[in-house]
């Protein structure tokens, strides 16, 4: 077994980190989907406002590809469909009935899986909306159904702080993940890494084996897009496709079944939650279902997805399609310390050596305030000295401000993982991460017009 260990990167030692107990919620009203939160996706509705749908019916298609359909979490009436700016959709919400029903898709067993051809194997997971929690690198748009990745990493576990724990997701589903496995190797041939962190000995005695790929360091030493750079031999082999441990159970329950999974596992954390756990939770449940009763105060940011690399949210939205973490951190608008030029800062969360808080090991609170103000580049080297893929973010940014996208790409700007650290790090406040995950964007929009 493989163990790829990581150097650089850094660990947040925040507070909150959810406990592994799981609470299942009741039922909700109503369901959302958010089509504005799926990377690259041009929706085209297939619904209106009154229609009614069934648990599995297409809401949405992707206008590039109209195979690609988005199907409801949930079995009732269209009651809204809520557009942004630039009639960008933002939210379609479902009533739901009392009673739902199903779309009923055709089920596949273990012995049906090693007879179908791998063509049909991925028109079923189509046909059955989940194509998209295969995602390809290094763009991270979902998988090319037309493909054969050189890779495919399974995400078991995550540096991220809050992401829900291996443990209990898969708690009673070993045979369905492994079923689910299965269904991988239909798709990727042998290349399937079941990765895992190093020093995880509940991991090791669940999987019983099943786990081919070990990584060890700081954040984010979990990232697939970290993983293949240590990993790849040639440029043949960026194209590498994951999928994170609990969307393979996804997939097992869609194709076993035949009947569209409408359950998650989501966790809550973050210091302005008052209970940080695990939640079983509907697919497009409304967040204020998990968060109203647990938040510490009023003053709270909602970032659904990964600390640095989510999205806000807030007690009115609805859990997205690929989201499986809410975390709740304090706004931090609070005015300026008393005399705070003097103080240490024994718990001001730092990754320079300014506040004596390097000294502290023990768990501190983050908030979102910047804590300062833009400012031109100071050249201190702090954005290369955590990149975990070397590719002096500093430089990449600076290219792709003078509109030299030539010069960025030499300097690594498609290995960028988009972990977010540069731009926690940077003394300047900076936000190298947003620019250069727009750069990437725009490089990509601009290779499939072509």
């Amino acid at each position: 077994m493989e163990t790829i260990r990581i150097k650089k990167g850094y660990n947040l030692n925040i507070i909150g980190k959810p406990a592994p107990g799981l609470e299942a919620m009741p039922k909700p009203t109503r369901l959302a989907f958010l089509p504005q939160q799926i990377p690259f996706v041009k929706p085209r509705l297939k619904v209106n406002t009154g229609d009614s749908v069934r648990i599995g019916s297409a809401l949405i298609e992707d206008k590039r590809n109209s195979a690609i359909q988005f199907l409801s979490p949930g079995s009732g009436n269209i009651s809204a469909i809520n557009f942004g700016a630039r009639r960008v959709i933002k939210e379609i919400v479902i009533q739901l009935d009392e009673e739902e029903k199903h779309v009923e898709f055709e089920p596949i067993s273990q012995h049906d899986l090693e007879k179908i051809s791998r063509d049909q194997l991925v028109q079923a997971i189509i046909n059955g909306g989940l194509w998209p929690l295969i995602r390809e690198l290094p763009f991270r748009d979902y998988a090319q159904p037309e493909t054969t990745p050189p890779m495919l990493f399974v995400g078991l576990g995550s540096f991220e702080p809050f992401k829900p724990l291996l443990e209990v997701y898969l708690a009673g589903r070993l045979d369905l993940f492994t079923f689910g496995l299965d269904i991988l190797h239909k798709l990727a041939g042998d290349r399937v890494y079941v990765c895992a962190p190093q020093m995880n000995a509940n991991v090791d005695r669940q999987l019983n084996g099943l786990i081919n790929l070990k990584y060890a360091g700081n954040y984010p030493a979990h990232d697939p897009g970290v993983l293949s750079y240590r990993m790849k031999s040639s440029p043949a082999e960026n194209a590498a496709w994951y999928i994170d441990g609990q969307d393979v159970l996804m997939l097992a329950s869609l194709l076993k079944s035949g009947a569209y999974p409408t359950q998650r596992i989501i966790s809550l954390g973050g210091p302005g939650a008052l209970a940080q756990k695990h939640f079983q939770f509907r697919l497009g449940a409304p967040l204020a279902q998990v968060a109203t009763e647990r938040v510490a105060h009023d003053d709270i940011r909602y970032i659904e997805g990964g600390i640095l690399t989510g999205h806000v949210a807030s007690d009115k939205t609805y859990l997205g399609f690929l989201d499986t973490a809410l975390n709740l951190l304090p706004e931090g608008n609070r005015k300026g310390e008393l005399l705070g030029l003097f103080r240490p800062g024994y718990r001001k969360p730092s990754f320079s050596r300014a506040f004596a808080s390097t000294l502290n090991r023990q768990e501190m609170v983050y908030d979102c305030s910047i804590h300062g103000a833009d400012r031109a580049c100071i050249a201190c080297g702090y954005c290369a000295q955590v990149c975990p893929v070397d590719i002096l973010p500093q430089f990449t940014y600076k290219a792709v401000l003078a509109g030299e996208l030539e010069e960025a790409l030499e300097h690594g700007l498609l290995d960028c993982v988009e972990c977010g650290l540069c731009s926690y790090v940077c003394p300047s406040k900076i936000d190298l991460f947003e620019r250069l995950k727009t750069a990437k964007a725009d490089i990509y929009r601009e290779k499939a017009q072509k």
